[in-house]
């Protein structure tokens, strides 16, 4: 079954790397490719556009461009620069775009277990061939360490309760399947499910970002965005929860200070101002971007995205 990714913010995405035709593009989420085909057909004979992902299926997908000027590797957001000194690219990129979070080819997929929505393996490894799996998290790590999983990554307000019910039944019977686990927390959170979430729906964005380090891999990708690309190339991130989102512009704002110094050096205000400014990396380009409410209504998983842009100084 063919499984199709609707990319978001897709055309407020192309305006904010600013294509120049003779450009060199990083896509650092490649997906199904949407975000990818859109900068190509942008880019003139002279452009390149280089991609990554971590999911074999996206990279076998990627086979699909028979164009010279892109090629793919498969790797995480934590090997961004390492693939881009591969490709010989580092320090000459003109964007790079990150589209965080899970594709919907992964969320529709039931045999990659992501989703609770149709009954498959827990597994939520973007990678299928490398880490632990949501079941092996949910069946071996102990009460304390789920419930921190739960509250820090899902913002679960019964992440305690939840993590009790799952330790004390799998003792009864390991949790192998996505509808095994969404069963047990539907019936552990009090009350209906809030309108249009089911309540196994942060429990599931937690364990999944557990399972792929995902906060760590963005905050590693993010890091080395400022050396990949040239001065004035620019930094274009869709998010799809706080999180995310917060760890994207809390970079862009660090970055964009430069070094701070703290009160009482025998420094003065001008001399302090000049070396924070000399040590900026980056400056945000306008604020962040919403999906429009035509986008929303066409894409209902675009609602929650938000795109932000920084460009190298």
């Amino acid at each position: 079954m063919a499984f199709t990714h609707v990319p978001v913010l897709f055309n407020e995405a192309m305006q904010a790397l600013a294509i120049k035709p003779d450009g060199i593009y990083v896509d650092a989420t490649f997906g199904r490719g949407g975000h990818s085909r859109g900068i190509l057909k942008r880019l003139g004979p002279d452009g390149r556009l280089y991609a990554i992902d971590r999911d074999p299926q996206a990279v076998a997908a990627a086979s699909s461009i028979k164009d010279p000027r892109f090629a793919i590797a498969h790797a995480r957001f934590s090997e961004l620069k390492r693939v881009c000194d591969d490709f010989g690219i580092t320090g000459r990129v003109d964007g790079i775009l990150m589209d965080i979070g899970v594709s919907s080819p992964q969320i529709d997929d039931a045999s990659r277990g992501f989703s609770f929505i149709k009954d498959g393996p827990l597994d939520m490894r973007m990678d299928p061939q490398s880490g632990k799996s949501a079941a092996e998290i949910v069946n071996t790590a102990d009460r304390d360490e789920l419930k921190r999983i739960f509250k820090e990554y899902g913002e679960e307000r019964f992440a305690g309760k939840i993590a009790a019910a799952i330790e004390r039944e799998r003792k009864k019977e390991p949790f192998t399947t996505t509808h095994a686990l969404a069963s047990l927390i539907s019936r552990v959170v009090p009350g209906p499910d809030g309108a249009g979430k089911n309540k196994a729906t942060r429990c599931f964005q937690a364990l999944r970002i557990a399972v792929n380090g995902e906060l760590d891999e963005l905050s590693s990708a993010l890091e080395e965005s400022a050396m990949i690309l040239r001065g004035g190339g620019r930094l274009c991130v869709i998010s799809f929860h706080s999180l995310e989102d917060r760890i994207v512009k809390n970079y862009i704002n660090k970055s964009s200070r430069g070094t701070e110094y703290p009160k009482g050096l025998p420094v003065t205000a001008k001399m302090a101002e000049k070396l924070r400014l000399a040590t900026a990396t980056m400056e945000p380009v306008g604020g962040p971007l919403k999906a429009s409410k035509e986008e929303c209504e066409r894409n209902v998983r675009s609602r929650s995205a938000t795109l932000r842009v920084a460009r190298r100084l």
